[in-house]
C-alpha cells in the first residue's frame, strides 16, 4: 500500500507517538484527492493535477477554512498541515442522506461566519459573472437568459457544498473537502447541494422536489432562498459546463451527469 507523505507520518507521530508502525486506512469517497484514517486523525493528500475551473484545490486555503469554522461545529478540527497535505479529527459519520433541513441549517452558520477579506478567494458574484464564468469552463448552448442580478455583499462558502461533502454524525451535520472556500453569493451553495448532476455523483440518485423545497425551506434567510431560486438557472448551467469539461477529458460519470443535469431543467 502506498504510504501518506513521511511529513505527514511525523506530524501523526508527534501528535500520537502510539500510531507508529499502525497501517493507514485507506478512505473511500473522495474523487480529488487521497484520504487516509489513523487512529483518530484524518490525513488528506492533495492531488496536484486534480483542480477544475470550477473547484480549486487548495491545501492552504482548506487549512485555513478548518481553523476558521471547526469551533463553529461545521468543520474537522485542523490538527497539522503541509504543503500538500492535512491531519485533521477524524469524525464518525456516514455520508448524509435523509432529512436536508440540517444541511441547510449548518451552512447557514458558515454564511454568517464573519471573516476577513482577502482570507479566501473571491467567488464570480452576480448573473453575468457566473455565466462569463460558465463559458470560461466549457461554452455549452441553449445557456439560460441572463436574469440581470448583480452582487451581493459576499459572505464565506463552501463552493462545493454537494451531498458527499456532509457528514451525518452524532453532533449534526459536518462540511469536509473544503479544497475551494470562497468569499462569494451564498446562494451558490444552495444550488450546488440540490445540483442532480452533483447529488447523482455522490450518492447515486438525484433529490426529489420535495427534498429540494424542504432544504430551501429550512434555510433561515428568505432573501437567500429567493436569490437562490432567481439564480439556479444560472448555477445550474456552470454546473453543466463543468461536467462538460470534465466529460471532454475523459471522466464517463460526469457524461452521464451532464445529461442528468440537462435533462433536469
Amino acid at each position: 500500500m502506498e504510504q501518506a507523505p513521511y511529513t505527514a507520518k511525523a506530524a501523526i507521530w508527534r501528535l500520537d507517538p502510539a500510531l507508529k508502525g499502525v497501517c493507514w486506512l485507506p478512505l473511500a469517497g473522495g474523487r480529488t484527492n487521497r484520504l487516509w484514517r489513523i487512529g483518530g486523525f484524518t490525513v488528506k493528500k492533495y492531488q496536484a493535477d486534480a483542480a477544475s475551473p470550477l473547484f480549486p484545490n487548495d491545501a492552504a486555503a482548506e487549512a485555513r477554512a478548518l481553523e476558521l469554522f471547526a469551533p463553529l461545529g461545521i468543520a474537522p478540527r485542523l490538527r497539522a498541515a503541509g504543503a500538500d497535505w492535512l491531519v485533521y479529527d477524524h469524525a464518525e459519520g456516514a455520508v448524509w442522506s435523509g432529512d436536508p433541513a440540517p444541511v441547510a441549517r449548518a451552512l447557514h452558520v458558515l454564511h454568517g461566519a464573519r471573516v476577513g477579506g482577502g482570507v479566501f478567494r473571491s467567488a464570480p458574484n452576480g448573473s453575468a459573472a457566473v455565466l462569463a464564468h460558465a463559458r470560461a469552463i466549457h461554452a455549452l448552448p441553449d445557456a439560460p437568459d441572463d436574469p440581470g442580478l448583480g452582487p451581493v455583499a459576499a459572505m464565506p462558502i463552501h463552493a462545493d457544498a454537494v451531498s458527499g461533502n456532509v457528514l451525518a454524525t452524532p453532533q449534526g451535520p459536518l462540511l469536509i473537502d473544503w479544497q475551494c472556500p470562497a468569499l462569494g453569493d451564498p446562494a451558490e451553495d444552495l444550488c450546488t447541494f440540490v445540483s442532480p448532476a452533483m447529488t447523482w455523483l455522490y450518492s447515486g440518485r438525484v433529490l426529489s422536489a420535495a427534498e429540494v423545497e424542504g432544504f430551501l425551506a429550512s434555510y433561515p434567510d428568505p432573501a437567500v432562498v429567493a436569490r437562490a431560486r432567481a439564480m439556479m438557472p444560472v448555477y445550474r448551467h456552470r454546473i453543466a459546463a463543468h461536467c462538460a469539461w470534465k466529460a471532454a477529458r475523459g471522466d464517463a460519470d460526469y457524461e452521464d451527469a451532464l445529461r442528468i443535469e440537462l435533462q433536469s431543467r
